[in-house]
């Protein structure tokens, strides 16, 4: 890689940040200014980047990334918080995310042509994770009834981890990532073995900063960065007994945010500054930002510019249905007799973005050499491309419009089903991202 692009990745950061406020309410979204300065930067651009870029470097940002996220949003999940937040997370996950897969394998079939049943089904789970940074306005908007945007956010929080043990099932029986394993082996492996390291390792550093805390000994700067220790160790040690380092965070996290959570109560009764306690995270959220935005770039530069080269006329179409059909129709399945207007379920329908963890779930199949490779990274690549450009563009619009749909219905029916009570505990901001205010624990 070429020290230029160095120097313009950094130019790009600092233009970026100089501009984020007054860009935040406009179309142009985070996501999509790095990816347009990666493809600016790579062959199809300036050529700083050569195709493929750097591979071990790109593999090594994406996964630090991926890997930062999942563990800052899965700690962001509060213990019982699915129910507190009403039923919309919990339909959307339960059946609306299995749903996607299985009607984005059947959509697959015939529109991909060269793929496997398991190639086609590991582009249907790819590809069926959310990532609300990519439509941050369609969540902060306060406009938007409470149910609709923190179903989006808790939704967008956890389908990420609960797509992983589908994608290594579907790598391992395509081919890819068992090496002499067997297939049941290697799932279990990486969803019961590497569980239990992300669940202890959570555990144990959660406890260690509550006692510490309960003793004010903790500086708050070393509050925050502690919470790193629990990726840094967990993702390691999965993938040294040939498990999953996604899984382990993920599960880390869940552990480490219900685990130290209550600490903020000692904290209150002590003499520690609370808000020290209750943001142990808030470093690793401010370098998930940092790293997520880095992955747009490089996605931009080594993905989605040598895909560009070879585009055949099936990838759009398929991003096409798998940003619509293959999410909408899952999504109305789900929310089925709820009571939910058609307004509120074409807008979750919508605002499903493809973001990060597509980017780094097909970076990771492609290593595997499966036969159709090609054909799996263009409709992967062309899918998370067309989502940046369309939903950072419609997020501002559609907030705003359907905000309106919302009053209106409300002063015409008090009793409108989106118009549910949340708890105050249970607000959170949007996930981090590019665009997105940093999630605080309150």
């Amino acid at each position: 890689m070429s020290p230029w692009a160095l120097v313009a990745a950094g130019a790009v950061i600092a233009c970026y940040a100089a501009l984020s406020r007054r860009l935040s309410t406009t179309v142009v979204s985070g996501p999509l200014v790095f990816m347009a300065a990666g493809l600016a930067m790579g062959p199809l651009g300036l050529g700083l980047v050569g195709e493929g870029g750097d591979p071990e470097s790109v593999r090594a940002l994406l996964e630090s990334a991926l890997a930062v996220v999942l563990f800052t949003d899965a700690a962001a999940i509060r213990r019982g918080e699915l129910r507190r937040e009403g039923f919309v997370p919990l339909r959307l996950l339960a059946l609306g995310l299995p749903l996607t897969f299985a009607l984005g394998w059947l959509v697959a079939w015939p529109l991909l042509p060269g793929l496997g049943a398991w190639e086609l089904a590991l582009v249907a789970v790819i590809l069926g994770p959310t990532d609300a940074a990519l439509g941050q306005q369609a969540i902060s908007d306060r406009r938007v009834p409470a149910l609709v945007r923190h179903g989006l956010d808790v939704e967008s929080g956890l389908n990420d981890g609960l797509a992983l043990p589908f994608f290594l099932l579907a790598l391992a029986a395509a081919g890819g990532g068992h090496g002499e394993q067997g297939i049941g082996e290697t799932f279990l492996r990486a969803l019961l073995l590497s569980s239990a390291i992300g669940f202890a390792g959570g555990w144990a550093v959660a406890r260690l900063l509550r006692w510490s805390a309960s003793r004010t000994w903790t500086a708050h700067g070393w509050h925050q960065l502690s919470s790193l220790a629990v990726p840094v160790v967990t993702y390691p040690l999965a993938v040294a007994v040939e498990g999953s380092g996604f899984i382990a965070v993920w599960v880390a996290g869940l552990a480490f945010g219900n685990v130290l959570r209550p600490s903020l109560a000692v904290a209150l009764a002590g003499d520690v500054d609370a808000d020290a306690a209750g943001s142990a995270t808030e470093f690793a959220e401010r370098l998930g930002l940092l790293l997520a935005s880095l992955s747009f770039l490089a996605f931009g530069a080594a993905v989605l510019g040598p895909v560009l080269e070879h585009l055949t006329w099936q990838m759009p179409v398929y991003a096409v249905l798998s940003l619509t059909v293959i999410r909408m129709l899952p999504v109305a399945a789900a929310l089925l007799g709820t009571g939910l207007r058609p307004a509120t379920i074409a807008y979750i329908g919508w605002f499903g973005p493809r973001g990060l963890a597509s980017i780094v779930f097909g970076l990771l199949a492609v290593e595997e050499h499966l036969p159709g490779t090609r054909i799996l990274d263009g409709a992967v690549a062309v899918t998370v491309a067309l989502s940046v450009c369309l939903h950072g563009a419609t997020a501002p619009l559609l907030g705003g419009r359907y905000g309106a749909w919302y009053a209106r219905a409300l002063a015409a029916d008090p009793g409108l089903k989106e118009h549910a009570d949340l708890p105050a505990e249970g607000v959170r901001t949007p996930r981090g991202g590019p665009d997105a205010a940093q999630r605080r624990r309150r």
